[in-house]
């Protein structure tokens, strides 16, 4: 489904003051080919033609472009998916609104909303917070043992979140991760086209096949 083991999550509150078009590009830039954007207050009428820009772009650049939380933008958009996670629109809902082959993403906590996630047609699950991290308030730390246990049961792609960096990136991908999304690891950083290439250096390790599996 990935056609990168990274997933680059951007967002305005993390990118230091950077316009998204121009993060983007460095994400690119970097090899990254899956992103989502994360924007939990600009008002549509700005965020519309903002999206469309960040869209199109993926589009060009091969790169799977997913919208969290916000379908009507998602489907307005023609995004390659949408991610929705526990107090968002419900995953069994989202499904049934969404185009034909359109990529549905949820974040998950804990087994039984991983498995409901994916019995409600979930194509990929987020896994999280694997470590501590800054991004979101009131994280629960799920650590790197759930993402052991769920990978085999589940029968979908498994994505791991929170707190990872190029520090720790090689432990999620051990652990069974089929990709690892990243916010402040990239968004965050001097250099995000750089940032970008290093965590898939590492998340590309030797024993690994091209797509990082």
């Amino acid at each position: 489904m990935f056609p990168t083991p990274l997933y680059v999550i951007l967002d305005r509150a993390a990118a230091r003051g950077r316009e998204l078009p121009a993060l983007l590009e460095a994400v690119l830039a970097g090899g990254g080919r899956v992103v989502q954007l994360r924007e939990k207050t600009m008002p549509m009428a700005e965020l519309f033609p903002l999206a469309r820009t960040l869209r199109e772009r993926c589009r060009r650049a091969g790169a799977l472009f997913i919208v969290n939380d916000r379908a009507d933008l998602a489907l307005a958009l023609e995004a390659d998916g949408l991610h929705v996670g526990q107090e968002d629109l419900p995953a069994a809902a989202a499904r049934r609104i969404l185009r034909p082959g359109m990529i549905l993403g949820v974040s998950t906590h804990d087994e039984p909303q991983a498995r409901r996630a994916r019995e409600d047609g979930a194509d990929y699950i987020a896994v999280g917070s694997i470590f501590p991290t800054g991004t979101k308030a009131g994280f629960q730390l799920v650590g790197l043992d759930l993402l052991r246990e769920l990978r085999p049961r589940l029968g979908v792609p498994v994505v791991a979140i929170g707190g990872i960096t190029e520090a720790n990136a090689a432990q999620v991908m051990e652990a069974g991760a089929d990709a690892a999304a990243v916010i402040s690891a990239v968004c965050g950083t001097p250099d995000p086209r750089e940032a970008t290439a290093r965590l898939l250096e590492v998340m590309r390790r030797p024993g690994r096949g091209p797509d990082g599996r």
